[in-house]
């Protein structure tokens, strides 16, 4: 039997989004000999062991940052008879090149990247993800190194927190809130998920409180990626997985707010645009996109899944494939 946690396998713990259109959308690039799949955010590894069951040939690559995912996809990989061609690897996805130069391995065929947190980490409340349970303010994803969503609360001005709240999770009252969290601390630090959300309740109008979603939804998910650096990370991820891909190579990324599908449908965009100056009567090989979409735009999850699901309502999967190598690449 696969090895619980919480009382639940991994596999009930979390369910990956889109699972069977990534697949389909990497089997492609990863049905040859010695084929390399980078899960560069891999979680418990659902949508990892689904990719290597279905490609036979394929070797993963697994990064996390997270040391107590590592462990549960190890087990999941195991129990799914694919962990002897998975390497997994405790890093930061931005660190996708040091990684591959330690591995000696030139270029890979394959990169998913399923971003924002995962079920493991929502679900294990002394890890201050969630404002559905008391907890310390913690939200690290590698509950190892760097400040706390708590540390952050003590220390950041008030304009730099309601800029955070604002850009980060769309906090139409992220000024205000800034207000009472810079208030609230002259008096007492804010330490623990239960604080938080009284706050947050009491600042709030009731009239954006009846229609909006939990109160504290919007400031948790700021808070949590300026915890994380996670837009910073993701520029930088992603420009180094697009790079490691060879000819034929495919990328997957979903994306589940507004910030991160921005930076990935801009990246992805300078990719699959032609360098040539307008007006050349022909394009020059040189000028020719690196990538060509192999979605139109963004694909969403269907009605059901939705409803089966909740990570999947908001998901954006974008995806491009690799069409050639600029001069001076692998």
């Amino acid at each position: 039997m696969e090895p619980t946690t919480a009382g639940r396998t991994a596999a009930e713990r979390h369910v990956p989004v889109l699972l069977e259109q990534c697949v389909q959308l990497l089997a492609p690039a990863l049905d040859r000999p010695d084929a390399v799949h980078v899960d560069a955010t891999l979680g418990m590894g659902g949508h990892a062991s689904e990719v290597l069951r279905a490609c036979p040939q394929a070797r993963l690559i697994g990064i996390d940052r997270d040391p107590q995912a590592l462990d549960l996809a190890r087990q999941r990989l195991a129990h799914d008879g694919v962990g002897e061609r998975a390497t997994l690897v405790h890093a930061t996805y931005d660190q996708l090149p040091d990684v591959l130069a330690d591995l000696q391995i030139p270029a890979v065929h394959g990169v998913m990247m399923d971003l924002g947190l995962s079920s493991f980490q929502i679900d294990t409340a002394e890890r201050g993800f969630s404002y559905a349970a008391d907890a310390p303010l913690d939200m690290r994803m590698d509950p190892t190194t760097g400040p706390t969503a708590a540390d952050l609360l003590r220390d950041l001005d008030e304009t730099e927190l309601a800029r955070i709240l604002r850009d980060y999770g769309d906090e139409r009252f992220a000024r205000r809130i800034a207000r009472r969290i810079v208030d609230q601390r002259e008096h007492a630090p804010i330490t623990r998920s239960g604080q938080l959300v009284q706050l947050l309740d009491a600042a709030i109008p009731a009239a954006s409180k009846a229609s909006g979603g939990h109160p504290a939804k919007r400031t948790f998910q700021a808070l949590r990626i300026a915890v994380n650096a996670e837009l910073e990370i993701l520029a930088t991820a992603l420009e180094a997985a697009l790079d490691a891909l060879a000819v034929d190579g495919r990328i997957l990324v979903e994306s589940y707010h507004s910030g991160e599908d921005r930076l990935v449908k801009t990246a992805f965009a300078r990719r699959t645009r032609s360098s040539a100056p307008p007006g050349l009567p022909v394009e020059l090989e040189e000028h020719r996109p690196t990538f060509s979409p192999l979605v139109r735009g963004a694909r969403q999850a269907d009605a059901h899944e939705r409803e089966t699901n909740s990570r999947a309502a908001s998901v954006r999967l974008r995806a491009l494939v690799r069409t050639r190598i600029t001069q001076g690449a692998h």
